[in-house]
């Protein structure tokens, strides 16, 4: 499951990256379904960063891979 998820994270890295910021794959939890990332940059600190976790970031990882039930931040 894990590369399954650092391919998703892949793909929507360049949007990340193109507001200054980027992500990381921190683990996976294949039990549970819980994916750990980590923001960086700009989108550390950004304001914005709770909803790009959960409207982008873990809405794309859910579509791709079903078993995902959560998706939080490191």
């Amino acid at each position: 499951m894990k590369e399954k998820v650092q391919k998703v994270l892949d793909g929507i890295r360049p949007h990340i990256q193109a507001d200054g910021g980027d992500i990381v794959l921190v683990g996976v939890d294949e039990k549970k379904g819980i994916v750990t990332v980590s923001l960086r940059g700009a989108c550390g600190g950004c304001p914005g960063a709770q909803m790009t976790l959960k409207g982008v970031v873990e809405r794309k990882i859910k579509e791709a891979i079903p078993e995902v039930k959560e998706v939080r931040a490191a």
